[in-house]
């Protein structure tokens, strides 16, 4: 008898294992080391970005280190680019991304998302004397994005064929291709364009069109649901009481407003 249980229990978490079904041990796994592993930005002013005291500090950081107050743990601040950051979660390098990430179907097939916690938008600009006052103007002019960026997939969606687009693997090389004159355009976040006219207003840069208004959420691995629920209480909580409000103003000098859900 026991062996024909013993067997049974065997069979049973082979099909659990073929299945896919997993246990949800990451909110449990967080609470009993006291510690949680983030994943934030470091190249993307100004929600990640490396301070004067050498420091990870801006919107996205500031949330990561609320979202460990809040539960009562120490936070481990993990650097991550575009490219790699929804890796981290998937081989569990992090227990959440909290680095510019919006949602999309392609993304919901491999991570789940928390409700959304601070707003973005991507944008095309150039110099004043470049007419672009659509995706059309693109035709036949050069411009640089962030591979594999939400910039990228809306930009890939709209631009015409002619349209020489350079991919760069962070925002600061998307970013350096257009200051140097390699590029004609640049399609970012209107905050990473606005730090980059404010320091170089050599290049009379301006906003063209908007190719997405795209808010931000934070990534959790798929299927722990218990630590994306547990999340969700907290960023809720945040945008009743204020104190997503105040954050947006204070890195983004504007306030959070209505976010989906």
């Amino acid at each position: 008898m026991h062996k024909r249980n013993f067997t049974l229990g065997l069979a049973l978490a082979g099909l659990l294992a073929a299945t896919g079904v997993q246990a949800q041990t990451a909110l449990d796994d967080v609470l009993k080391a006291k510690e949680i592993k983030i994943a934030i930005p470091t190249d993307f002013p100004p929600y990640g970005f490396v301070g004067t005291d050498l420091k990870p500090q801006g919107l996205d950081v500031e949330m990561a280190n609320y979202i460990a107050a809040k539960l009562g743990v120490k936070v481990e601040l993990l650097p991550v680019t575009t490219s790699n950051r929804i890796p981290y979660l998937q081989t569990r390098k992090a227990d959440l991304v909290i680095s510019t990430l919006g949602k999309n179907p392609e993304r919901e097939k491999v991570i789940d998302f928390t409700v959304a916690y601070s707003p973005f938008f991507i944008a095309v600009f150039a110099p004043k004397a470049v007419a672009l006052k659509g995706p059309a103007d693109l035709a036949g002019k050069s411009i640089s994005v962030t591979r594999g960026s939400v910039d990228d997939m809306e930009l890939s969606k709209v631009a015409p064929p002619s349209t020489e687009l350079r991919r760069f693997e962070d925002n600061n090389a998307t970013v350096s291709a257009y200051l140097a004159g390699q590029v004609q355009t640049l399609a970012t976040s209107a905050q990473v364009a606005g730090a980059m006219m404010a320091k170089n207003p050599q290049m009379n840069t301006e906003f063209k069109f908007v190719l997405k208004d795209s808010p931000n959420f934070i990534g959790v691995a798929k299927g722990e649901d218990k630590l994306r629920q547990k999340v969700n209480d907290i960023v809720m909580e945040a945008r009743r009481n204020g104190d997503i409000d105040k954050m947006a103003v204070k890195w983004l000098g504007r306030p959070a407003g209505e976010l989906p859900n």
